[in-house]
């Protein structure tokens, strides 16, 4: 894929280029942002511009995608391209926003790195840009396809036919496209970006995971995040407090690769906090398909009270034929008494039919190596980035390949290329 040339090159400035990328990337957002205004307001996510994750998230996957070039020549780095081409078919980029930022990105470099920028080594980065740029213009063109959608944006107006508490901090809402069509398809897994006007005219997007769906409405849940005057919390507390039953949104199609597979082998699902809204859309269907797969969920949580859908995880769990549960609470809540643990011998011993099996319920933080991974198991996790670090981590120490652990994290992915 890289010119001989070329990767004698990056090998060579590699480690400059790395470790000046975080000041290239600011010098580059504020190159963007003077010559297009409307982006912060209208595409990129203010609060993760705010926070600087998002800057943290470019250097990342520019740095992962050259060292996967020198490490494995002649290899695409699938895992690391297909996430960000979902988020980008998710916000609606074009093949020619590509340009732009090419633009913006080599005047930061120039200037940040002054005379180390010979017109070799800009050749040689030149490169990588477009190896990973055409790579990802066409795999979001073929996701766009797939969602029978022009490239630039899937968002259609969806009218909201109810909403529901599932905490004090989580809402469930319930969608289902103004036109009267039937909700697009999806797998479950897959995320939707929502579109929100807020007070200062500005249009900010934010993607949702689907947790569930019936013949003509899609759902999907969210949680509040604190601030709601804030670019972290905006979005979400706009839906809380202003969105109700009768409301427009605007909601794109389904997006996301860590998705549910259609194989018949041992399933882990793995999440924490809001991260279960993946996994409750994922045991819904299995639910719903009566699967016969050996499953075994994790779910990890501050309390009780703030776990979302922990009805639907019992209920679900007792439906399916061959599925046990653990949840660890970092706390008890004062004044409730422990949970009896009900696992998979106490079900085996009531018999398969008829017997109602609860989740095992824990103290603590979860441990892994205490949960089945049985051969040939694949796992699915979702949730912070610390927790998924070291979720993956045990599940490595266990034995389980890497290419069997796949992830989602909400908001940019600081760390890529693990797959």
């Amino acid at each position: 894929m890289l010119s001989e040339k070329s990767a004698g090159t990056i090998r060579a400035t590699l480690p400059a280029v790395g470790g000046a990328i975080g000041e290239i990337t600011i010098n580059f957002y504020d190159r963007l942002f003077a010559a297009h205004p409307a982006l912060p307001r209208d595409l990129f996510n203010r609060g993760n511009q705010a926070s600087g994750e998002q800057q943290r998230a470019l250097a990342g996957s520019v740095a992962a995608f050259a060292t996967a070039l020198l490490d494995h020549p002649g290899v695409r780095p699938d895992a690391l391209l297909s996430r960000i081409a979902h988020k980008h078919a998710s916000l609606g980029v074009t093949r020619d926003q590509y340009r732009v930022v090419h633009t913006h990105l080599f005047a930061a470099i120039a200037e940040v790195l002054g005379d180390a920028v010979t017109d070799e080594v800009a050749a040689a980065w030149d490169e990588v840009y477009w190896l990973m740029a055409n790579a990802l213009i066409a795999i979001e063109a073929r996701l766009y396809a797939e969602a029978g959608a022009e490239p630039g944006s899937t968002l259609r107006d969806h009218r909201v036919v109810g909403r529901r508490a599932e905490t004090d901090e989580v809402t469930t809402f319930l969608v289902r496209p103004a036109d009267g069509s039937a909700p697009p398809p999806f797998r479950p897994g897959q995320y939707v970006s929502v579109q929100v006007e807020l007070a200062d005219g500005a249009h900010q997007i934010r993607q949702y995971s689907i947790s569930g769906a019936s013949a003509d409405a899609l759902r999907f849940s969210v949680k509040r995040i604190a601030g709601a005057d804030t670019p972290d919390g905006e979005v979400s507390g706009h839906l809380h407090d202003r969105v109700h039953p009768g409301d427009l949104l605007k909601v794109g199609a389904p997006f996301g690769d860590v998705v549910l597979d259609d194989g018949d082998g041992p399933l882990l699902l793995v999440s924490a906090g809001i991260g279960c809204t993946s996994m409750i859309g994922m045991l819904s269907r299995l639910a719903a398909d009566r699967s016969p797969r050996r499953i075994t969920v994790v779910h990890a949580d501050r309390d009780r009270s703030r776990h979302a859908f922990r009805a639907d995880l019992d209920r679900y769990v007792a439906e399916l034929p061959d599925a046990e549960a653990y949840v660890w609470y970092e706390t008890t809540e004062p004044g409730r008494p422990a949970e009896p643990a009900a696992g998979r011998a106490d079900a085996d011993a009531a018999g398969r039919t008829g017997a109602v099996r609860t989740a095992v319920v824990r103290t603590g933080r979860a441990d892994l190596a205490a949960v089945p991974a049985p051969p040939g198991v694949t796992a699915l996790l979702c949730g912070p980035l610390p927790f998924l670090r070291a979720a993956r981590a045990q599940l490595l120490a266990r034995g389980v390949p890497a290419a069997d652990i796949h992830y989602e994290v909400f908001g940019p992915d600081l760390w890529l290329g693990q797959e």
